[in-house]
């Protein structure tokens, strides 16, 4: 998943070619009834990204709760696998997930080094005459 994350991020670089951006945060939104362990991600990020150019980035997870709808009533409801992932109205199998299975980059903390070329040059201050 770490692979796939900074891939994601390469592409993102490259959009912004030929700037460099200097990245703080990575927000994520990973939904509950993923495959993917938060605190296992932020540890794999962390070693990934030593030496490159999103070193000292922060990964920051936003867990999004498993929903269902209930394809009977229509009602939402937050699944239970203690109660098979049931509707809690009518016991009909869970058919529809509304969130839970989110793994998405939401934003990214950035910003850019200003460029020599873009370095106003400075100018000597005028001394008072004497």
């Amino acid at each position: 998943m770490t692979r796939c994350l900074l891939l994601s991020m390469h592409e993102w670089k490259q959009q912004h070619a030929p700037r460099e951006p200097h990245v703080d945060r990575v927000h994520l939104e990973v939904g509950t009834f993923t495959c993917v362990e938060p605190d296992q991600l932020v540890v794999t990020w962390s070693d990934a990204v030593k030496g490159t150019w999103l070193d000292g980035s922060e990964l920051v997870i936003e867990s999004v709760p498993l929903v269902g709808r209930c394809v009977r009533c229509q009602a939402t409801y937050s699944p239970d696998a203690a109660d098979g992932f049931r509707s809690p109205c009518c016991q009909h199998p869970m058919e529809e997930i509304v969130s839970g299975r989110e793994l998405r980059i939401r934003s990214v903390a950035y910003g850019f080094e200003p460029s020599p070329a873009h370095v106003p040059p400075t100018t000597p201050r005028p001394t008072a005459a004497r």
